[in-house]
């Protein structure tokens, strides 16, 4: 998975969790994720063909989310939010969870690039 997906993909986790914190209130600080929970994310959504298809789709709003973005367009991007949040619903609340504490991992680590690497198997199911 590349870097840039994971932030698009976070990006669109923070607007809608953002719009969830602000219906419930303050939200507790999500953990950095371990390794684990990233092999155990990837197990879940590569053992899951609903889930796979899923995430498939959610890699494939990357590009309309940066276009969108770079317009400007607030609506297009509302809807783009709706859609990601109904595809992350599919994905369950695990990866969610990763996707959301990997803000807490410096881009530039060597840390990141051994989640990126695992990560990356998710990748490979969309390719089939």
């Amino acid at each position: 998975m590349k870097l840039k997906l994971v932030a698009a993909i976070s990006g669109l986790v923070a607007i809608g969790a953002l719009a969830h914190a602000q219906q419930a209130g303050p939200q507790p600080k999500i953990p950095k994720p371990t390794l684990a929970d990233a092999q155990n994310v990837v197990q879940i959504v590569t053992s899951d063909k609903v889930k796979s298809q899923a995430y498939c789709d959610l890699t494939k709003l990357e590009g309309q989310v940066q276009a969108a973005a770079q317009k400007n367009d607030a609506k297009t991007l509302e809807a783009l939010n709706k859609q990601a949040n109904a595809l992350l619903d599919k994905l369950g609340p695990e990866y969610f969870k990763l996707m959301d504490g990997l803000e807490e991992v410096d881009p530039k680590s060597s840390e990141a690039k051994e989640f990126m690497s695992i990560l990356s198997e998710l990748d490979k199911t969309c390719t089939k």
